[in-house]
């Protein structure tokens, strides 16, 4: 009786399976226990073979050294960083099965080992749970704030590096963005900031760190907090490289890391981290998720407010990122294409957010409508751009005499709930940066982008009768290829 509910437990799991999933599982299983194509497997019933952490990290080694990398390089070079491998493992050996004594031991059954993958790629918070707090801790009961932050940020750590491993970041690397370790600490501190007690109240700071949370509360939390499912589904999907190649049912991961255009053979460094990017691309409309396109950089097109506006006019929805002279950095999204006018602009999907030294997003309060604002050589009106609050009062302002700007939030923006996003509240431009969010409308295609001459083929010939070149041709921008890396 034992074995049949062993057996019949195995089978539920086993059957959230598609029949190509189970083959994947199976041999990936196979591979970790060296039992590659055992009759157990083929017929779906669990066989006695089982894992280790040291195979699980033997694994990756091994692979990569059968593809000619030396040991060491092949160390270096691991689709997850060890301390998630150990995480994962232990999660693995908690799962408790019928008829066998309870407790963490060092071998991981077939059982356990496909239990593990149907609670954390199909389950609820409920059935992810157990094997979270174990990941967490591996001991059971409470556990501190201090130790669910250091598993959200290996968790996040390990996104990023297996992302970057498998190069599946779209067109973004380690190379054209911020070091992702702030980002890492900074996207952790947010996520936790989530964490509430069963009375509501939320611990800060070394509060936070010093209290212990129940799993029930770390159930609530994974609930309302979707990233950490689709990160650990990241993790074991393409860490363990299991089911990465069939169709991914959840959007979510499909649009975790949006295609970069724009920045590749410049030489340019973002001012997103790749922690930010994910957070901040989650927070846009979902049709809007898919590909970041840079418009302008104050690095590449200097400091200018006139070729700021020149670059981002009526390019659709963007992301507008600064960074002042402290070091802080922050910006906001802007719904609609920027218009050149006197009135406010946008709707109520835009936001603020800011990115360092805290990482958030500031939506809409219903207060005001004042979303986004644009405006050049008026003398009425103030010239600049502008998000939320009110005129001369600005969640975020960039003045038209380029290099100044101003958040004022006392104590917090009228439009967006903001507080002061800069170090001071009047500071100086260090770097600015603006993204067209998914695709550029028609209009402003760099392809369809001409110039009186393309447009007059007439005053073309006319130019050339004459003997005169083209002065302007050389300071086009660069047509960049839409290949499919970047």
């Amino acid at each position: 009786k034992m074995g049949n509910a062993e057996s019949n437990a195995y089978q539920n799991h086993l059957s959230r399976f598609l029949p190509e999933e189970q083959s994947d599982i199976d041999g990936v299983f196979d591979t970790l226990s060296g039992s590659r194509g055992s009759a157990g497997a083929k017929n779906g019933k669990a066989t006695k073979k089982t894992v280790t952490l040291a195979a699980l990290q033997a694994r990756n080694l091994l692979f990569l050294i059968y593809l000619g990398c030396s040991a060491l390089d092949a160390y270096m070079r691991e689709p997850l960083p060890e301390q998630m491998t150990v995480r994962l493992c232990n999660g693995m050996k908690s799962i408790d099965l019928p008829g066998k004594s309870s407790g963490l031991s060092e071998q991981i059954a077939k059982e356990q080992f496909v239990i593990f993958m149907s609670n954390l790629l199909k389950g609820n918070a409920d059935e992810k749970i157990t094997i979270i707090m174990r990941m967490i801790s591996k001991t059971e009961g409470p556990v501190k704030g201090k130790q669910i932050q250091e598993f959200t940020e290996d968790l996040i750590m390990s996104v990023v590096h297996v992302l970057s491993y498998r190069k599946e970041l779209k067109g973004w690397n380690l190379e054209n963005t911020r070091d992702s370790a702030s980002g890492v600490k900074a996207l952790a501190s947010q996520l936790l900031s989530e964490l509430k007690l069963a009375d509501g109240t939320k611990p800060v700071g070394p509060q936070l760190m010093e209290t212990n949370f129940d799993q029930s509360v770390i159930e609530d939390w994974v609930y309302r907090v979707p990233q950490i499912s689709v990160f650990l589904s990241v993790v074991i999907r393409q860490g363990l490289h299991v089911l990465h190649s069939l169709p991914d049912q959840t959007k979510d991961i499909v649009n975790l890391v949006p295609g970069c255009k724009g920045i590749k053979g410049r030489g340019l460094v973002s001012l997103f981290d790749i922690p930010s990017i994910i957070y901040i691309n989650s927070h846009l409309p979902a049709e809007l998720q898919h590909k970041w396109q840079l418009l302008f950089s104050s690095r590449l097109h200097g400091e200018s407010f006139s070729q700021l506006c020149g670059h981002i006019v009526n390019k659709g929805p963007c992301i507008v990122i600064l960074k002042d002279l402290d070091g802080y950095i922050f910006g906001g999204f802007a719904s609609h294409s920027w218009e050149v006018k006197p009135q406010f602009q946008g709707d109520n999907r835009c936001f603020l957010f800011s990115v360092f030294p805290s990482l958030a997003v500031y939506t809409y309060t219903g207060y005001n409508d004042h979303y986004m604002y644009l405006n050049h050589g008026q003398q009425t009106m103030p010239n600049g751009l502008g998000m939320g609050g009110q005129h001369s009062y600005f969640g975020l302002w960039i003045d038209s005499d380029y290099g100044k700007g101003h958040s004022k939030a006392k104590p917090r923006c009228t439009t967006y709930n903001s507080p002061q996003l800069s170090a001071k509240e009047d500071f100086t431009l260090d770097a600015m940066e603006v993204w067209a969010v998914g695709d550029l409308p028609e209009s402003a295609g760099t392809k369809g982008k001409k110039s009186i001459l393309d447009i007059d083929p007439e005053a073309q010939a006319l130019l050339e009768m004459t003997g005169k070149s083209r002065q302007s041709e050389g300071l086009r921008e660069p047509i960049e290829e839409d290949d499919g890396d970047d």
